[in-house]
């Protein structure tokens, strides 16, 4: 499978330096994609691979901690480095809180900028893995039988098999061969694996 190459994308309603942040950001070797306001991002179908964006704060229109909340709201996974003219402490720290990567004020120094796409680029990518590997995860859980994962759901708690089996109303042997079947399926080598498994997915147990 071919790696899909980081785009940085920049989004600044001042065609000056949307022009010249395209400009400085290509130079350095990444893909650019520059837009003159946020709706015009949120038009552009969704990238999967990874990349970063480049966010001029104050905006006409919808502002870049508007588009910051937008994204969060859609569930779009974003890495975002802010730069702005008119900064203030309290917008600083609503884009940190928010997860950006940095807040960098204008005039933008151009080292402090490369090295803030930088960060944020290998942020992505890590947090794309991390969805790439959850993802795998789920795909197993949904292999499982309805009664596959109630057993799941069980052993993961530590519960006994003749506590499983009192718990569901079956028989011992019958939990044995399921969770053999579970322990397969997940690719668990042991109990303590299958826990952490069911941890990065959130398998909730079933109440009785």
């Amino acid at each position: 499978m071919t790696a899909v190459a980081p785009v940085v994308f920049v989004v600044d309603d001042d065609p000056s330096v949307r022009k010249s942040l395209a400009r400085l950001i290509g130079s350095a070797g990444h893909a650019v994609e520059a837009f003159a306001s946020a709706r015009e991002f949120l038009a552009r179908e969704r990238y999967a691979g990874p990349c970063c964006l480049v966010l001029d704060v104050r905006m006409r229109g919808l502002t870049g901690l508007d588009l910051q909340e937008a994204l969060a709201g859609a569930g779009r996974r974003m890495s975002i480095v802010f730069v702005t003219g008119h900064g203030n402490i309290s917008m600083s720290v609503k884009a940190m809180k928010g997860g950006a990567v940095d807040f960098l004020t204008k005039p933008v120094d151009e080292k402090d900028l490369l090295a803030a796409i930088k960060r944020c680029v290998a942020r992505d990518v890590q947090d794309l893995g991390a969805e790439a590997r959850i993802a795998k995860i789920q795909e197993r859980v949904k292999a499982l039988t309805p009664r596959e994962t109630e057993v799941f759901a069980l052993v993961v708690t530590g519960m006994l098999n003749k506590q499983i089996a009192s718990e569901l109303g079956i028989s011992e042997k019958t939990v044995k061969v399921h969770r053999a079947r579970v322990m397969e399926k997940m690719r668990a080598g042991s109990v303590a694996e299958l826990v952490r498994l069911a941890d990065r997915v959130g398998v909730i147990v079933a109440k009785s």
